[in-house]
């Protein structure tokens, strides 16, 4: 199982994020669990100084921007 962590502070692009990567994950049929990580620390021990952000398996795969839904597909798979 995939774990996808959206990092933001609950901002319209964070959200974006979510809704897109949500759709990516769910298109490409695998299991995965979301969560989103609003804790400014949090985000920090990430590394990640703007948001949004997607991390996969904890490996952060985007700052600072919302993907499209293919190139999340790119990411998670």
């Amino acid at each position: 199982m995939k774990k996808i962590q959206i990092l933001g502070t609950g901002c319209p692009k964070c959200m974006k994020l979510e809704e897109v990567s949500r759709k990516a994950a769910d298109e490409l049929g695998i299991e995965y669990e979301m969560e989103k990580v609003k804790d400014i620390n949090k985000i920090m021990e990430f590394g990640v100084m703007m948001t949004p952000a997607l991390v996969v398996d904890g490996e952060v795969k985007v700052v600072g921007k919302v993907p499209s839904t293919e190139d999340i597909k790119k990411y998670i798979q």
